[in-house]
């Protein structure tokens, strides 16, 4: 299992792991309240490194940094993988759109199945949405539990 966010946020680059924090918080409880204990998930971010003022990644530093994502996919070889954000977002799946246009189905990153969500931040500045990012998170679960099937009997 693979999560996949923007970028470095200020604490994030200071203490060097992606998601501390209150939004690291979150995604604890997130992950939690669907059976998944986040030391046994990968966690990771599109941008290896803050972009300034805590700014939008710009293009050209998505493109500079999706081959070491590329890479960390091809070693996990995950399952299944969270992106939280439209940035992890359009970088796996590429093209266009919001999280809106992208959540609400499981799309395919190559062997992995992916489950595209709200990030955590964005749902503490939006609390309303956390009911959409729930329905992500069981869709996200049936993924896996499907994958653990398949599994199973083989």
């Amino acid at each position: 299992m693979l999560v996949v966010g923007e970028a470095p946020g200020a604490e994030e680059d200071q203490r060097g792991e992606p998601f501390v924090g209150r939004a690291g918080e979150l995604l604890d409880q997130m992950l939690s309240a669907i059976g998944l204990d986040r030391r046994r998930v990968y966690v990771a971010n599109v941008l290896k490194c803050r972009p300034p003022d805590n700014r939008n990644p710009a293009a050209e530093e998505v493109e500079a940094c999706t081959p070491f994502l590329q890479r960390q996919i091809a070693l996990l070889q995950p399952a299944a993988i969270l992106a939280l954000g439209s940035f992890a977002g359009r970088s796996l799946l590429g093209g266009e759109g919001k999280v809106g246009a992208l959540r609400g189905r499981v799309h395919r990153c190559g062997e992995a199945d992916v489950v595209v969500s709200y990030h955590p931040a964005y749902l503490l500045r939006a609390p309303q949405e956390k009911l959409r990012a729930w329905e992500d998170l069981c869709r996200l679960q049936d993924v896996l539990g499907a994958k653990e099937r398949l599994r199973g009997t083989g």
